[in-house]
């Protein structure tokens, strides 16, 4: 490693304490949460001078010490860029009269919208992502929803990166704008059938979707109808239109309860209707078809989910039959119904299967491949009365593949193949999958891919990625980006680690609250068993997190920092108990579940305390460091990353160097447009072959 000499900014101690539950907390950086963040969040110029100077200083040190890899930045830019349709365009989706797509031009950063007549005939684009984003720095489409007469399209984006979405109302024929402006919503929108009214949800002054409103076409926000208020700080809620279209239905939830209620499309002055009471612990999900609720749940013990049903008119819970069991170790994530066909989407031990049910007969099949590690999703119908199911396949080798199957014939028509301009032959790649015995004996999955020609002689530099929160699984799915790493001799492997749903709800349970730091452990597993099976070997694996997988690389660089050449860690959630006590903060009530109530209960406290990465930097050597933030960052606030990487800086006893970029235009996501993107994941990745020593040789 090279160009390690540069000095490092030093972030002033400004010193800071309290006490809770007879703890005392020392935090000499928490100057760098700006008091005013909220309006920060809406308008990055307001951001307090000192810590706007501090993280340029950071900018400015990071591309410096990385100014060697520029030549390599651009090189691998120009290699993921080659991998990419730039004129690509979805599977036009059928509606009535008309089919939607989505597509990019030529050199496109954003989509474009549009539609054709459905038997064929030519395209008319009504968005433009490109003409929209002009005037911006930064630029997302959020929702977008074609009215039911075809008609109009409500629209949204959001040109901060602080995820407020802004509503806007356009004509397809003119493709112009109505009057109709919305602030400060998630997105989402739902119509009403009569097309002269939509549902949608705003935000709070911490950010939180909280309120169901209702807006009449052609006036103010100002005269929206308020539907629906959550009384819990600590549950979101979020909108969308039943499988079947009659209703649009409400949804809120924390990620441990979750509760419904169905707004009758057809009388939209109508008030909501509850589902079924919360009940701590109970989660459900409605479809409807007919005048039956066929409902995914987790109630009576169903760890790893079920499928009841309910009458539409009496929907409440003591009404509830089983019509798919609960199977232990089958997790059913998803399901959606069709005028004929109940489709649910399973996953058993870390491998997806869609499995379709007639309706008329009970007769059930399933759809599944034979790689050893691939991803499965079904991708929803604008339209109801039909036997097509629509799903998308890929592998770690195997580009994104679309097919329309048939729930009758079962016959399988490929729609699309992304399509890998540069040139890929998965022939020339191999993906398979070994399983990591954890301190505690949990077997936990690894999903591998490397070339064909890979000698397994444990000297090869890996990439380690994991994540393992919130029940969110790590799926083996395709990623032309991988290829820049894998083409100059990586491994990179996928961690399916607890916390995640990777082999069920349990596998989720037990990497949570009390039992978080089975997450880390499972990960530090994975790269030892990577070890011992000679795929690579210590200090040649690079880790690689983002948010809550961000944490994980925090947690793990203090616990087994010795593995690991370098760590990236994008976005990252290190300061676990600041922000966990921290009410105000948008996501903090409803992650009380997750990780903990440290305000209110003292184990909980403790727990936290014990493996936040922020407050368990130890005096040790620590691997290389790259932390990336956003300024505008709802979810993780970039005070998270410059406090974590300030105190590495000013603690460990040797390694590094340590790392902190801030994009100073941008939140969560990163840098918007398809293109910008790929500059970040250029730093990513010159950081990674840095770290192994490779970096000179791969420009």
């Amino acid at each position: 490693m090279s160009n390690t000499t540069e000095q490092a900014p030093v972030a002033p101690r400004r010193p800071h304490s309290f006490s809770l539950h007879g703890i005392a907390i020392q935090d000499d950086y928490a100057w760098l949460k700006d008091p005013n963040w909220q309006e920060v969040l809406r308008d990055p110029q307001l951001l307090d001078a000192d810590i706007r100077s501090y993280l340029e200083a950071e900018n400015t040190y990071a591309e410096r010490l990385l100014g060697h890899t520029a030549a390599l930045q651009k090189t691998l830019v120009a290699e993921m860029r080659g991998r990419i349709k730039e004129d690509d365009s979805s599977v036009p989706s059928p509606d009535g009269p008309y089919a939607y797509f989505r597509k990019y031009r030529e050199g496109g950063q954003h989509e474009m919208y549009g539609r054709m007549p459905r038997n064929g005939g030519p395209e008319s684009i009504v968005l433009d992502g490109d003409a929209l984003a002009k005037d911006h720095e930064y630029f997302k489409f959020g929702g977008s929803r074609h009215s039911h007469d075809h008609r109009l399209i409500a629209w949204s984006a959001d040109t901060k990166g602080s995820e407020y979405f802004a509503i806007r109302v356009r004509e397809w024929e003119t493709a112009t704008d109505h009057d109709d402006l919305v602030e400060e919503t998630d997105g989402g929108v739902v119509w009403a059938l009569d097309c002269k009214s939509f549902f949608y949800v705003k935000l709070d002054d911490n950010h939180r979707p909280l309120q169901v409103w209702r807006h009449k076409l052609g006036t103010a926000q100002a005269d929206d109808v308020l539907v629906y208020e959550e009384p819990d700080a600590g549950w979101f809620t979020h909108l969308h239109e039943s499988t079947s279209g009659r209703f649009c239905v409400i949804a809120g939830g924390d990620h441990e309860t979750s509760e419904q209620r169905l707004i009758d499309l057809a009388n939209p002055d109508a008030p909501p209707r509850l589902v079924a009471a919360r009940e701590e612990g109970v989660q459900y999900d409605v479809a409807d078809h007919g005048d039956q609720l066929y409902i995914l749940t987790n109630v009576d013990g169903a760890i790893d989910f079920k499928i009841v049903t309910a009458p539409l008119a009496a929907p409440e819970r003591a009404n509830w039959r089983d019509l798919i069991p609960h199977r232990a170790g089958v997790y059913v994530l998803d399901h959606d119904l069709y005028s004929g066909h109940l489709v649910r989407l399973e996953r058993a031990n870390a491998l997806p299967a869609i499995v379709i049910r007639d309706l008329r007969t009970s007769e059930e099949h399933a759809i599944a491949f034979d790689e050893a590690a691939y991803s499965l999703d079904a991708m929803g119908s604008y339209e109801f009365d039909t036997t097509t199911l629509r799903f998308s396949y890929s592998s770690m080798t195997t580009p994104s593949e679309v097919y329309d199957y048939d729930m009758v014939t079962r016959e399988r028509t490929l729609r699309k193949r992304q399509e890998i301009p540069s040139g890929h032959n998965p022939a020339d790649y191999v993906t398979t999958r070994i399983m990591a015995r954890a301190d505690d004996g949990a077997e936990v999955p690894v999903s591998l891919l490397h070339r064909r020609n890979f000698v397994r002689d444990g000297k090869a530099p890996l990439l380690l990625y994991g994540y393992g929160s919130y029940g969110m699984a790590m799926p083996a799915s395709f990623s032309a980006n991988r290829l820049s790493l894998v083409d100059r001799g990586f491994v990179y492997a996928i961690a399916h680690i607890r916390g995640g749903t990777d082999k069920g709800w349990g596998w989720y349970l037990d990497g949570k609250r009390a039992k978080k730091t089975n997450s880390f452990d499972d990960f530090a597993a994975c790269a030892r068993a990577l070890i011992s099976e000679n795929y690579t070997s210590a200090k040649r694996i690079v880790g690689h997190g983002g948010s809550a997988g961000g944490m994980l690389m925090g947690a793990v660089a203090n616990r087994a920092g010795e593995l690991f050449a370098g760590i990236v860690a994008e976005v990252p959630f290190v300061d676990v108990l600041n922000t966990m006590l921290d009410h105000s903060l948008p996501l903090t009530p409803p992650e009380w579940p997750e990780w903990g109530n440290p305000t209110e209960s003292a184990e909980d406290f403790r727990t936290i305390l014990s493996y936040s990465p922020y407050d368990n930097i130890a005096a040790k050597p620590y691997p290389a460091i790259l932390a990336m933030a956003g300024l505008t960052d709802p979810r993780v606030t970039y005070w998270e990353p410059a406090k974590w990487v300030a105190r590495l800086r000013a603690t460990m006893t040797s390694g590094g160097p340590v790392v902190l970029r801030t994009n100073m235009g941008a939140g969560h996501g990163g840098a918007s447009g398809r293109f910008n993107r790929l500059d970040e994941v250029a730093i990513i990745y010159a950081f990674a072959l840095w770290a192994v020593g490779l970096a000179d040789k791969s420009a």
